[in-house]
């Protein structure tokens, strides 16, 4: 069953949206939630396919912000926004936020929301069949005393050791963002995004000497980085 969070602090302009998706996917459970606490509760309890949100939530100016800051530390779920803000302004700043897509009140049709539903839920339908038809995932490990001479594929990874602390926090938090402030915590000098670039892209030379296929740091405009699921 697909699942979807449509997060609106307007109930009438919710209760349309709602409308739209059952006349688009009458099969799709949608939970309304209309304030932030709620919202993300929520979304810590469930898993969903897709979240739909505002930006404003009651006077909350930017509760949207703060939940989809939340949900690209948790999981990579995609969040379509719906929102009255100018999308001018605000389509680039959701797109730094790893949003799907901007939607702005009062300038789309009904077509045209549906044709944006259906086209995220058609990407989460397709990684879905990606991750089942996926191989046996190839593990990575490291010294579990000092995180250190990661073995891949059954070779020595040769990274110098403030790459090998990135490696550690990346590995540790599979799956989810790590920014930039959380690597400056492991290295001891350079501490800006320059300097943490240079050490990813070490990281993923030396990889490459192994498997030059790798693929798996994931960076994600303006927030850092992430180690994504083999």
């Amino acid at each position: 069953m697909i699942k979807i969070a449509l997060i609106e602090d307007d109930e009438p302009t919710s209760n349309q949206l709602r409308q739209w998706i059952n006349a688009a996917k009458p099969e799709a459970r949608v939970d309304q939630w209309f304030n932030r606490d709620d919202a993300e509760a929520a979304l810590l309890r469930e898993h969903y396919d897709l979240v739909i949100l505002d930006i404003e939530l009651g006077r909350e100016r930017h509760a949207g912000v703060a939940i989809i800051n939340a949900i690209n530390k948790h999981s990579a779920t995609p969040v379509l926004v719906v929102s009255a803000m100018p999308a001018t302004i605000y389509r680039s700043i959701m797109k730094a936020l790893d949003a799907w897509d901007y939607l702005q009140k009062a300038t789309f049709s009904e077509d045209d929301f549906i044709e944006t539903l259906l086209e995220i839920l058609r990407a989460v339908r397709e990684k879905k069949s990606q991750q089942k038809a996926a191989p046996e995932p190839v593990s990575i490990s490291l010294d579990p005393l000092r995180q250190r001479n990661p073995i891949w594929r059954g070779q020595r990874v040769n990274l110098p050791l403030t790459a090998q602390r990135i490696l550690a926090v990346l590995l540790e938090h599979q799956g989810q963002v790590v920014t930039y402030d959380d690597l400056y915590e492991v290295v001891k000098s350079g501490r800006n995004r320059e300097n943490i670039r240079k050490h990813v892209s070490t990281i993923r030379d030396a990889f490459r000497e192994i498997d030059a296929n790798f693929n798996l740091i994931e960076n994600v405009p303006l927030r850092g980085f992430r180690w994504v699921s083999e």
